[in-house]
């Protein structure tokens, strides 16, 4: 007679399979071999599904998201909001139930993962939200937050570059609540793991700073798999690697081989399976009713876990009025009262500053006024000036080199791991609105982070520098071309382009009150003069008109270092007796959901419009029906030696808009925003 828990393990196995099997579609393999750890990893968990957002949650993040139906298959029996009904549904149009998991879909889902290495390096941002909260607000006498991060990992995980970036900065942050099991079941997609994968995993985990435990016999081990859990919590400056090995698709007809990856069972193989369990071999997505009662049981504890918490936090709030005050503000999603009043404001009386300047101005007059403001740079903090005077590193303060409660993050010449670490700290909750600052052109190494931050609506912050070819000497390598291009096409993404210091305030502001997207903030290396007309109202619409006359004879539209050299054409051109507006557009996401007559009161019939920017012109025909940018790879030498040499003058950019007005001359000029969809 098997016992409950082998008995619940028969019942995750089987509701994973049945769902794949239904879909006709998905992974079997991993979570047929997963399925014993993960049954004892979540009855370890403290976490309530009928409140999965409690912030003393333990999270669990399935870095192999492939392995999906495990996860589904859990929420169902733990009594998220998730049915049978649903799992029927797995990877059907609409279903609550995707092929790979996505927060915004699925209730109890902490982190959208599925390309391999993201949902690791998330688990370690959410290990650092952890320490940085509880450092924060722990009491001697009473501890707020306590709670732990679980990942699963596959090999493919540790292929990735970005998992690898990840774990050498959790081993340097000695997170030692972050435990992550690796699903050594030595197969990937191209068959075994030999082919391509033979490095000694536990030994460069080790050099990373971590602990290493292992289970040679994951698929029957429970009392294995648990007391590794207990060992790891034992560890006081390291996270740990727990090394799990595992059959993939233990029990099928094809265990052991790549073919139980990705491929349904077959009829026969799922009968002899569900037999072996002593399961109705026809009956499908069975539940047991003790396996039922067992869960019910296991919810009714955890349950009253969070209830002490309660009690907990009720105390908290009376023992320390104004750290409760806080924490109740930050978990109901709100900012601080008035936090928009520190913002700098600038007149043109003002004297030419970097945008990249005007950004740490932003960041030195916010630091201190909204605690759940935190970032860090990929180690160019000195060029980013992405750190606060006075601010404090997060660091281990066995270091010597900050504290837990630091607001400033030394990621390393980490990019891509810094993405991804990021939208961990976001999926953590409590507010956090994190940045991460490096080159613009370097925000491309970590593309795959910065999409998933879009798709899973996390509003993490980029702080991203040497915005174009004004970064000069470094030459093209460094000087992003097509990266906005790229960027504005990321759908729930604003890409800002601030052109002086009301529009950095600007970008800031929208950034730091966003709750659904994420915001990329492109800043100048060079000086740029403060603008008549600008203002953060004005920036927060995306783009206005900064230079307005009666009846223009053409409209310039810019963005960023190139919106003062479009004023300055505009002079040229009223010497010539030639009217000309000017707008900035610093941002086409947030312009692009205003209104369609104030888009059309900026950019309107019978003018026509010329785009002006330091980039390829791709996209910009949303906008203007001519083009002035940059097509081809930028080059090394000084900063204004290359804007004259790609034409970005007063001079040349009066001549230009001069061409487009004799190019429309007497033809009938429609808005670009007027389509036929």
């Amino acid at each position: 007679m098997p016992s409950i828990d082998e008995l619940a393990i028969s019942t995750i196995r089987g509701l994973a399979v049945d769902a794949v099997s239904s879909a006709n579609s998905g992974h079997p393999g991993a979570p047929l071999g997963l399925a014993p750890a993960a049954h004892v990893v979540w009855k370890a968990m403290n976490f309530n599904p009928k409140d999965p957002n409690w912030i003393n949650r333990d999270r669990f993040v399935l870095s192999n998201g492939h392995a999906c139906a495990l996860l589904y298959s859990l929420l169902v029996l733990y009594g998220y909001d998730l049915t049978v009904d649903d799992l029927k549904q797995f990877r059907q149009l609409g279903s609550k139930t995707p092929g790979h998991p996505e927060a915004t879909d699925t209730a109890g889902v902490e982190v959208t993962t599925g390309p391999l290495g993201q949902g690791i390096s998330n688990a370690v941002g959410i290990a650092i939200a952890q320490k940085q909260f509880a450092a924060t607000y722990n009491k001697d006498d009473i501890k707020l937050s306590d709670s732990y991060v679980y990942t699963f990992v596959g090999d493919g995980c540790l292929m990735e570059g970005v998992s690898s970036e990840a774990s050498s900065l959790a081993g340097h942050l000695q997170l030692n609540n972050l435990i992550a099991f690796w699903d050594d079941n030595r197969i990937s997609i191209d068959g075994d793991t030999a082919v391509s994968f033979t490095e000694n995993v536990p030994e460069r985990y080790r050099a990373y700073g971590w602990n290493v435990l292992e289970v040679e016999k994951g698929d029957t081990d429970l009392e294995g798999i648990a007391k590794a859990i207990d060992e790891a919590k034992k560890s006081t400056d390291k996270p740990t690697l727990i090394r799990l090995r595992t059959i993939i698709g233990y029990g099928s007809l094809k265990q052991g081989t790549h073919d139980v990856h990705g491929s349904p069972l077959k009829p026969d193989d799922l009968k002899q399976l569900k037999k072996g369990w002593g399961f109705p071999e026809d009956a499908s997505f069975y539940i047991p009713d003790e396996v039922a009662k067992f869960y019910a049981d296991e919810v009714a504890k955890k349950q009253k876990t969070q209830a002490a918490w309660d009690a907990k936090f009720a105390e908290y709030k009376q023992k320390y009025p104004e750290a409760g005050a806080e924490v109740q503000r930050r978990l109901d999603g709100k900012l601080p009262d008035n936090w928009r009043q520190h913002l700098p404001t600038y007149t043109p009386a003002d004297k030419p500053l970097a945008t990249r300047k005007l950004s740490e101005n932003v960041i030195n007059a916010l630091h201190g006024h909204i605690p759940e403001f935190i970032g860090g740079s990929a180690d160019l903090t000195g060029s980013n000036l992405t750190r606060a005077t006075g601010s404090v590193d997060f660091q281990p303060p066995s270091t010597g080199l900050g504290d837990y409660d630091g607001v400033y993050i030394r990621y390393g010449v980490r990019e891509h791991g810094m993405g991804a670490i990021m939208n961990g700290i976001a999926a953590f909750g409590a507010n956090y609105k994190n940045y991460g600052g490096t080159f613009l052109n370097f925000v491309s190494y970590a593309a795959g982070a910065l999409r998933l931050s879009a798709l899973s609506h996390h509003p993490v912050i980029w702080v991203a520098t040497h915005d174009s070819i004004g970064l000069g000497e470094d030459g093209p390598t460094h000087q992003p071309i097509e990266t906005l291009a790229h960027f504005r096409a990321i759908p729930n993404l604003s890409v800002w382009r601030p052109a002086d210091g009301n529009e950095v305030s600007g970008a800031y502001a929208a950034a730091i009150e966003s709750t659904d997207h994420p915001a990329v903030i492109a800043l100048t290396r060079q000086n740029l003069p403060q603008l008549e007309g600008s203002s953060i109202e004005n920036t927060l619409k995306g783009g206005y008109t900064l230079v307005k006359q009666d009846k223009p004879d053409v409209i310039i539209v810019s963005s960023g270092s190139e919106v003062s050299i479009s004023v300055a054409a505009a002079e040229v051109l009223s010497k010539q007796g030639v009217k000309a507006n000017v707008v900035s557009l610093p941002d086409f996401f947030t312009f692009d959901k205003q209104s369609y007559e104030y888009r059309k009161s900026v950019l309107p019939d019978g003018v026509p419009i010329l785009s002006v920017e330091v980039m390829t012109t791709f996209g910009w025909s949303k906008y203007a029906h001519e083009h002035l940018g940059i097509n081809r790879f930028g080059a090394s030498g000084k900063a204004g030696d290359l804007y004259k040499y790609f034409g970005f003058t007063p001079e040349n950019v009066a001549e230009t808009a001069n061409k487009t007005i004799k190019f429309y001359e007497g033809k009938q000029v429609y808005s670009p925003l007027d389509t036929a969809f």
